[in-house]
């Protein structure tokens, strides 16, 4: 008996010791790499700057949607990105200008929130159109915000560089900076010493996200999205900024394959219409290219089903704004 229970005692103490050495090594491995970085980068700047370009660029893949129209990103988009021993969160928030709608005005206060939320502010501009417009006012509001200011010059292959560094110049007389960068977007060119900037620079601490999740938006929401992309590729003369996706239903089917029911609102009728296309041609085509995309996010057949309903004024309705993520102004 005493000698089983010793046995047993030896047993135990053996098994203990495993896991120690274990962390022991995991341990020695971290303080090898170095200390762990992780925070969050607000992208923010003009509306067609190019911050959803330059977030999904970072982060290697698409977390933002992207159009030729202005004012596409709605809410913030967070996009999670892996550097060296770094995990950045980039918010994309949308794009800066004057409101002049109910939408407008919950964007704008958005994209000014996401900013003051942030570790990091990286002002981005476009280098052709300089500061003109909406840019100058930014950095006129850049005044009252307190964290570190990075300046982001994009498009910098299509302009000369006594321009960009002109440009920069001026931007630098108005904000105190603590760096700039002149990147593309489109190419990634300057793109890897702005993330090796980032991972040595972000507060040192633990990861915020799972090391294989590269954005937070919910499957659903991410699917409106991208059908929203489409119907802007498709119809940007003709449809105004006036139409929103929802996802109503998604279901998981046993042969491996999902059904997901989709509802594109408009204002008017007549715009429901230029969203169906003649003979259903516009519909087809947006959903067909939608379903590719969403077939190689998801890597599982996809059944999308698209309908196209009138909502007179839904950009006075909160619960669309919920749906968006953007808190609803009360005036």
């Amino acid at each position: 008996m005493t000698e089983d229970n010793t046995i047993e005692g030896k047993d135990e103490d053996v098994n203990a010791v495993q896991p120690e050495t274990a962390v022991d090594e995991a341990a020695a491995e971290q303080a090898e790499a170095g200390p762990t970085h992780s925070g969050f980068v607000a992208l923010i700047g003009a509306t067609n700057a190019g911050k959803s370009t330059l977030v999904n660029r970072l982060v290697g893949a698409k977390v933002s949607i992207v159009s030729h129209k202005v004012q596409t990103t709605r809410a913030i988009v967070r996009g999670i990105a892996i550097h060296n021993n770094a995990q950045i969160v980039f918010m994309d928030t949308p794009g800066i200008f004057k409101p002049r709608r109910r939408l407008d005005r919950a964007m704008v206060t958005t994209a000014w929130g996401g900013a003051k939320d942030a570790d990091m502010i990286a002002l981005l501009i476009d280098s052709e159109r300089g500061l003109r417009g909406d840019a100058d006012a930014i950095l006129e509001g850049l005044k009252d915000v307190h964290q570190p200011k990075l300046l982001l010059l994009n498009k910098i292959d299509q302009v000369k560089r006594e321009d960009l560094l002109a440009l920069a110049a001026a931007a630098n007389e108005k904000i105190d900076f603590v760096r700039t960068f002149m990147i593309s977007a489109t190419t990634g060119s300057g793109c890897d010493d702005l993330m090796d900037y980032f991972s040595t620079t972000l507060p040192e601490g633990p990861w915020y996200y799972p090391e294989d999740q590269i954005s937070d938006l919910p499957m659903r929401q991410l699917a409106a999205e991208i059908t929203r992309e489409k119907l802007f590729l498709r119809l940007h003369q003709e449809l105004p900024y006036a139409s929103h996706v929802e996802t109503e239903k998604w279901e998981e089917r046993k042969d491996g394959s999902v059904r997901i029911e989709q509802v594109i609102y408009v204002e008017r009728e007549s715009q429901k219409k230029i969203a169906l296309g003649k003979n259903g041609d516009a519909i087809k085509a947006i959903s067909t290219a939608s379903r590719k995309e969403l077939t190689e996010i998801l890597e599982q057949p996809v059944h999308l089903f698209l309908f196209v309903k009138v909502r007179e004024n839904w950009g006075d309705d909160p619960q669309r704004f919920r749906e968006m993520g953007l808190e609803f102004p009360k005036n």
